[in-house]
């Protein structure tokens, strides 16, 4: 689950935007923060004409971690307390993976059965990923075991408003005394690429849709 590399910080309007602040998650905001994992799921662009179930995504990328480590999300919002982005993580993301196997996937495996062999639509590929989801295996887990995802929604992107709520992850993070943390960037998104490296962050492994990129975190 720490790989979704169609969740990146896209490119910030030239407009002004209204002014956002970083707050903690509440359960009430689930369903706007679901609607942000929709609206810049397609590569950080809206993918709601992608997908005949709008909730695939979030279950897949978003909602075990709202519902097994709330306290580590944190949340953009309007004035009115309209949730526009979010960045979410896992101080331990074995432990997670074991957490999700035992709480999170068998609900939804038996709301979403498998999907025919030859179903190629959006819907079988993420259905297909939540019956076999990806798993953490890599040389660098033990020195970068947490990790975390980002999404923000056009009118949340620039102002810094992105930088404060990655940094008040990050922090929430390195309280518990992970030792590092890892997150998936696309490879055609340099911005997001040159916004992590400037955060610390630096590439720990290549792949054939971008990059795992990871920092080490200041023991508390």
């Amino acid at each position: 689950m720490s790989t979704h590399q169609g969740h990146d910080v896209p490119s910030p309007a030239l407009t002004a935007r209204p002014a956002v602040e970083v707050d903690r998650y509440r359960p009430a905001d689930r369903d706007d923060l679901y609607a942000v994992c929709l609206r810049t799921g397609d590569a950080g662009e809206d993918a709601t004409g992608l997908y005949a179930d709008g909730d695939l995504l979030g279950h897949l990328y978003l909602g075990a971690y709202l519902a097994l480590e709330p306290e580590l999300a944190r949340v953009l919002r309007r004035a009115d307390g309209t949730a526009v982005g979010y960045c979410v993580a896992t101080a331990d993301t074995r432990a997670f993976e074991r957490r999700c196997e035992e709480s999170w996937w068998p609900a939804l495996r038996t709301r979403y059965p498998a999907p025919a062999a030859d179903d190629e639509s959006p819907d079988a590929r993420l259905v297909r990923a939540i019956h076999q989801p990806a798993r953490a295996d890599a040389p660098w887990l033990d020195r970068y075991p947490a990790h975390l995802h980002v999404d923000l929604l056009p009118e949340a992107q620039g102002g810094g408003a992105g930088r404060r709520v990655l940094e008040a992850v990050l922090d929430a993070v390195a309280a518990t005394g992970a030792p590092g943390i890892h997150l998936g960037v696309g490879g055609r998104n340099v911005r997001a690429i040159g916004f992590y490296e400037h955060l610390g962050f630096r590439t720990l492994e290549h792949h054939p849709w971008g990059l795992t990129m990871g920092m080490a975190l200041p023991r508390p």
